[in-house]
């Protein structure tokens, strides 16, 4: 499905994956097979592709955004290996995760290593305003991590906290990537910051909503997990401002860890109470957004593909 947004870039698309394995060398082999089982386990790529796009679309000429796009994906691999050492996941992209094969530390450890790996990287970019996109995003991104982790078990979170966290989490990478290309162009630069933003937001509502109604193959990870970890994501959020007193009490009994059987009543009761819907009609929105960001944009296969690439974003509901 998601070849057919690389194809407008698909040279530029390998040299980024071949850039990516040679940058993962090290002396230390473990750093190498961590690296090389998480970079290589089958994500989209949509961040790196972003670059790609983002770039071309403004009709860039130059080869800095392949560095460009292999940083971001660096970034990106960094939190997911932090992420699930944090969330404790089993699961991730359909396959154990790292820190189920090699443990804790380690997880961490390299993930620390492709973070250093991308600033190395980017030195070589040698744009000021490009590193200070990713340290910025690099930053809230961490600030979002701590931020979600606070917040787990509590069922008071709103929806205004949420779309802070998930900005901070998700879309801020999304922004970056995007934003980078258009600078590399040299034009539309916030016209690509706010499609990125707008994208990323849409992409982490569906991925919420795909936690209660999704297929563990598709997805990568388990039904539920968001729910067991105690996080009120904003199928939960709208579910519980329309739950009666009794229904109340179970959610938030559920969010605080307790009377962790009765998950598959709550899959019910955010159903039911159009909790799925709502979200869904948020991402929409998201989606239009973004749409809206290119509107000035000249019209060639890469915008075609950005747009496109908008409407997968939720389209992965079926």
């Amino acid at each position: 499905m998601i070849s057919r947004f690389q194809n407008p870039v698909k040279v530029e698309f390998a040299a980024v994956n071949d850039l990516i394995v040679s940058s993962l060398h090290s002396d230390v082999d473990l750093v190498e097979n961590i690296g090389h089982y998480i970079v290589e386990s089958g994500g989209k790529r949509l961040r790196p592709l972003l670059v790609l796009l983002s770039a071309m679309a403004n009709d860039y000429r130059g080869q800095q955004h392949v560095a460009a796009a292999a940083v971001i994906e660096f970034i990106h691999t960094a939190t997911l290996l932090h992420d699930d050492v944090v969330d404790v996941s089993a699961l991730r992209r359909g396959r154990q995760t790292a820190n189920s094969q090699w443990g804790n530390a380690p997880s961490v450890l390299v993930g620390d290593f492709l973070y250093s790996r991308a600033f190395q990287m980017l030195v070589e970019i040698g744009s000021l305003p490009i590193m200070a996109i990713i340290a910025d995003a690099s930053n809230l991104i961490s600030e979002g991590e701590v931020q979600q982790m606070a917040n787990a078990g509590n069922p008071e979170i709103g929806e205004s906290t949420y779309n802070e966290v998930i900005y901070k989490k998700t879309a801020v990478l999304f922004e970056a990537s995007a934003r980078i290309g258009g600078i590399l162009a040299g034009q539309c630069e916030q016209q690509m910051a706010a499609f990125g933003k707008h994208l990323g937001m849409a992409f982490q509502i569906t991925d919420d909503i795909l936690d209660y109604r999704g297929v563990v193959g598709d997805i990568g990870k388990n039904i539920g997990a968001d729910l067991g970890e105690g996080k009120m994501t904003l199928p939960l959020i709208y579910a519980s401002e329309q739950a009666d007193v009794e229904t109340s009490k179970l959610i938030k009994d559920i969010v605080k860890g307790q009377r962790k059987e009765e998950f598959s009543t709550i899959l019910e009761v955010v159903e039911a109470s159009g909790g799925l819907d709502y979200a869904l009609g948020i991402a929409r929105h998201q989606v239009q957004q973004a749409r809206l960001a290119l509107v000035d944009l000249p019209r060639n296969p890469h915008t075609e593909a950005l747009l496109a690439l908008a409407d997968f974003s939720i389209s992965r509901m079926r």
